[in-house]
């Protein structure tokens, strides 16, 4: 059973530890014929936190580091603009080509149909990359300024060898404090790529979940909905947990891709020897799936902070993830009242 902080002795609901990247769009174009580009923010650890400040009104703060440049400054208006705080943000001075440190760049095409998405990262040498141990002060935001929620993953742990162990104080000092630890097992193979790969990732996840309360994704399971059994997910879920001291909770989305633009979405729960299994919505049909996972990690986590009934909970983060692939940029455009029209089947109609 999961024991959350009153909101009257924290300064933040949620916190969140990753790197944040711009994100150029092209559009319908393919990377390399665009002459265009919108731009987003977004990363894995903080998508969560966005989502839960814009989507479901939560205080929320970012730990991260940027590059001192106009770059890292527009990343941190896009920061505000989506509702999470900034002022956990480390900066660091640049040289005039940013030779010593820079900011991260991520060109998205969303794919369409036959067309799958694709991605550029251009990520190496980023200033969150650097990160060590002794660069934050987390006694003072945890146990001075105070969260609920932590959260961090496997995309941050992935960036260099030092950010595993800045993860492991972080979360260890979260956890003490009395705030609700998470970690999503998010794999990017480009980031693992000459550093062992998916096995090197996996020794990593295994030393990080010591420390969390709460996971995203499950070791050793299939997470696709045609191939869902309630049966081996208690199975995988309860052995994570047993092999983790502190971990509690275990939440995976569920998906089948048709193609490109066709979707199935759902998600499932572990918690207190109990499975939940979420609103199974089928052929969504997809403007942009990145961050869809994120937007369903965040219906848990406001699920579990808010003390709603579990099968509400993994509903609602099951609707934000069919929602989020509906939406354009890396993070779910949904209100509240958005998410409780799809669970009530309101789906069509214009709201006037």
């Amino acid at each position: 059973m999961l024991k959350v902080r009153d909101k009257s002795e924290c300064t933040w609901d949620i916190v969140a530890l990753g790197e944040v990247m711009l994100r150029f769009d092209p559009g319908e174009e393919r990377i390399r014929h665009a002459t265009t580009f919108r731009v987003w923010e977004g990363g894995g650890e903080y998508n969560v936190a966005r989502t839960l400040a814009n989507c479901f009104r939560l205080r929320a703060s970012v730990v991260t580091a940027f590059a001192d440049n106009h770059v890292g400054r527009l990343a941190e208006n896009l920061i505000r603009q989506g509702g999470v705080d900034t002022s956990n943000i480390l900066w660091r001075e640049v040289d005039g080509i940013s030779g010593n440190v820079r900011n991260g760049l991520n060109f998205v095409e969303r794919g369409f149909g036959l067309r799958a998405p694709a991605g550029c990262s251009d990520r190496a040498n980023t200033a969150i990359s650097q990160l060590t141990t002794g660069d934050l002060d987390w006694p003072k935001l945890f146990a001075t300024q105070g969260t609920r929620w932590f959260h961090t993953g496997g995309i941050f742990a992935a960036l260099s060898d030092l950010t595993p162990e800045v993860a492991k104080d972080a979360m260890r000092a979260a956890r003490e404090s009395g705030a609700i630890v998470s970690y999503d097992l998010n794999y990017r193979e480009s980031l693992w790529e000459g550093r062992g790969g998916r096995e090197a990732a996996k020794a990593v996840n295994r030393i990080l979940l010591d420390e969390a309360n709460v996971v995203f994704g499950v070791e050793g399971f299939d997470a696709r909905l045609k191939e869902f059994s309630d049966e081996s997910f208690r199975s995988a879920a309860r052995a994570m947990i047993d092999r983790h001291e502190h971990l509690a909770v275990v939440a995976t989305s569920l998906r089948d891709v048709t193609s490109a633009s066709l979707h199935n979405i759902a998600g499932a729960l572990f918690i207190d020897e109990q499975a939940f299994v979420g609103r199974r919505f089928d052929d969504v049909n997809v403007l942009d799936r990145v961050g869809s996972g994120d937007a369903f990690a965040a219906g848990v986590v406001y699920g579990l902070l808010q003390d709603l009934e579990l099968q509400r909970t993994i509903d609602l983060a099951a609707a934000n993830a069919a929602f989020t692939v509906a939406c354009p940029g890396d993070t779910s455009m949904a209100a509240l009242s958005d998410l409780e029209s799809l669970l009530s089947a309101d789906r069509g109609g214009i709201k006037r």
